[in-house]
């Protein structure tokens, strides 16, 4: 699958990578492509105090300078803040209330 953005080619490959023109590579687990299908929402990669966090955008909305991947009927945003350091989203990225990792502006 192939998206343009803002005139950068980003090639989706399922569980694979995602080249992006200024940033390098990106893996997308397919584990995250599947719970993004399974819970029917568009989430982002941002910024916390503990690193980069994986969040449904009703909790962080994505910004216009996003990179967005699809996934099925939603997406995935990374923030180009993030993209430059990333080379992998994952699982162990997401967001749990209670965990212990984030900051106090997600805590409910």
């Amino acid at each position: 699958m192939t998206s343009r953005i803002r005139g950068e080619l980003i090639n989706v490959i399922y569980g694979k990578l995602v080249p992006t023109a200024a940033m390098g590579e990106i893996t997308v687990d397919q584990q995250v492509f599947d719970f993004i299908k399974k819970e029917g929402k568009d989430y982002r990669v941002s910024t916390d105090c503990s690193g980069p966090v994986l969040l449904p955008t009703d909790m962080k909305p994505p910004k216009a300078s996003d990179i967005r991947i699809p996934v099925g009927k939603n997406a995935l945003y990374i923030s180009r803040v993030q993209a430059r350091y990333i080379d992998r989203v994952s699982m162990d990225m997401l967001y749990v209330p209670g965990r212990g990792i984030g900051c106090f502006m997600y805590d409910e």
